[in-house]
């Protein structure tokens, strides 16, 4: 368990950050992006979880606890020196997320068209949720260029996106108070 003593450090003031394996990166780093990104979603699925007021509380739950172990992952560099605290994020954890996806969307209507966010409170929250996980994945992939990142970490990423839209049809009556997109209607 991690014990935190101390919540500033003053380390960071010069415009740098530590990885889990010590190295010091600018706060601008792609990889420091990606990670913070993954830190914004898990703040969002906090928001969320108020609107659904317990429902799929389980899930959201694991989804956080999931994104702090993502956002761990991303933040200690694959070669570096294993530790009691290396947290890696497995394939397991994405075949739950596509379980859940399929036992959710198993009762939702069929889609006809594009959903905008919205219906009911817990489903936007969820789509804010949503848009921040694809920024995250979008951000992993490019670091995935030129940097070494665990690509179940992306394939978690991509996998919760959907999640939290499948999720979010789900709180919205399994799709009945779905906010359809009607294309060219204000012209």
């Amino acid at each position: 368990m991690v014990k935190l003593t101390k919540i500033y450090t003053r380390g960071g003031d010069k415009g740098q950050t530590s990885l889990t394996d010590g190295s010091r990166q600018p706060k601008y780093a792609a990889r420091i992006e990606a990670y913070g990104t993954i830190d914004e979603a898990n703040a969002a699925y906090g928001i969320a979880r108020l609107h659904t007021k317990g429902i799929y509380d389980d899930m959201l739950s694991r989804i956080q606890n999931d994104l702090f172990d993502a956002g761990a992952d991303v933040s200690t560099p694959p070669k570096s020196v294993k530790s009691e605290y290396e947290l890696r994020i497995i394939d397991s954890q994405v075949t739950r997320l596509e379980q859940e996806i399929d036992q959710m969307n198993a009762d939702l209507s069929p889609l006809e068209s594009f959903i905008l966010p919205g219906g009911s409170e817990a489903s936007a929250a969820l789509h804010l949720c949503r848009t921040i996980v694809r920024r995250a994945e979008r951000l992993l992939v490019q670091t995935a260029e030129t940097e070494d990142i665990n690509p179940v970490v992306i394939r978690y990423l991509n996998r919760l996106s959907d999640h939290a839209f499948v999720m979010s049809r789900a709180l919205n009556g399994n799709g009945a108070g779905d906010v359809l997109w009607v294309p060219g209607a204000n012209r």
